[in-house]
């Protein structure tokens, strides 16, 4: 892979000659770095179609992890590694081979650049054990492929639906590179089989800020710290077959406290108060209480059941449920 030629007979980059038969692979370890630290994922990818070389250089954990950090970062989480890392237990080889024609590595390679390229130019790609199973690289590419599935969370579900208005709620996620969208799988709710929802945006989803199963109480560890005017999410499920979803709320006041700053003692009691704003007042959903010394899940089938709180204590995260909140009042 040689440079073109120009009029130059050399030019000079920090002390270095380039000369016009120069290849990439005389350039100083430390230059050919920054140079492939710059390069998109197409460009790694076309890099380690050149030679063996360059292949072991372009397959570096290091490299690509800064592409899945900047791409991926903000929804794969603890759960959707492990998911990963028992999908390339399971395996042999890599994960793109034995796959049917436009799918796999060279599936997703040819919605990068030209087959033809493809052909005269991935001899040393085109391999079953490229790229290794358990490398930053398959994984960024499988997740591209939309080949595998991971858990995530999924704001406002099933396209917003007017029943899961400010919720969050588990789901297995493919990709779709040609919309540069998502399919949502969710678990089955009781009787109810499991739904797929599609053309699920990036900015409806979350990786799950705790690591507990939708179908588990989350153990609340912020209950004698919270305050009126604190914003929480809080477990709620339909009835007991169903998982537990997100729900956002603040914390509100006691009926005997009048909201006076100066006066209020409301956190000083064991009852803590929860506001649903964006239900009507007078609606069954607009609030309900609490016990902070003993709470488990409480509720019933007509209401429902309320599971573990957490508190939001972070800007960005508080900032995402307002801008979901629904143009109009909910009954």
């Amino acid at each position: 892979m040689s440079p073109k030629k120009s009029k130059n007979s050399y030019c000079k980059v920090e002390n270095l000659e380039i000369t016009p038969d120069m290849s990439v692979l005389d350039l100083p370890d430390l230059v050919l770095e920054c140079i492939l630290e710059r390069l998109p994922t197409e460009g790694l990818c076309r890099m380690a179609s050149v030679c063996s070389s360059l292949k072991k250089r372009c397959i570096s954990d290091h490299l690509w992890d800064k592409h899945m950090k900047y791409k991926w970062g903000r929804i794969i989480g603890p759960a959707a590694y492990r998911e990963w890392q028992w999908q390339i237990a399971s395996r042999k080889g890599s994960i793109f081979s034995n796959q049917g024609k436009q799918r796999g590595l060279m599936g997703y390679l040819t919605l990068l650049w030209p087959t033809a390229l493809i052909r005269s130019s991935l001899g040393n790609i085109h391999k079953k054990d490229f790229p290794p199973v358990d490398s930053v690289m398959s994984w960024y590419l499988a997740l591209e492929s939309g080949n595998f599935w991971f858990p995530a969370q999924v704001y406002n579900r099933e396209n917003g639906y007017v029943g899961f208005v400010l919720s969050c709620y588990d789901a297995e996620l493919s990709y779709d590179r040609r919309t540069d969208t998502f399919h949502a799988r969710y678990p089955p709710h009781g009787r109810r089989a499991s739904s797929i929802e599609t053309g699920v945006t990036w900015d409806r989803l979350r990786a799950p800020p705790v690591d507990t199963s939708p179908h588990d109480l989350h153990i609340s560890d912020c209950l004698n710290e919270l305050r009126p005017g604190d914003h929480i999410e809080i477990q709620w499920r339909r009835n007991k077959e169903f998982p537990y979803g997100w729900w956002y709320g603040v914390v509100g006041h006691l009926e005997t406290c009048d909201g006076n700053a100066n006066y209020c003692r409301c956190h000083e009691s064991d009852t803590l108060v929860l506001e649903f704003n964006q239900y009507t007042r007078g609606s069954r959903w607009r609030t309900t209480s609490v016990n902070r010394k003993d709470h488990r899940e409480e509720g019933n089938e007509a209401d429902g059941f309320y599971g573990g709180i957490r508190k939001l204590r972070s800007n960005e995260e508080i900032s995402m449920w307002i801008k979901l909140w629904p143009a109009e009042v909910l009954e």
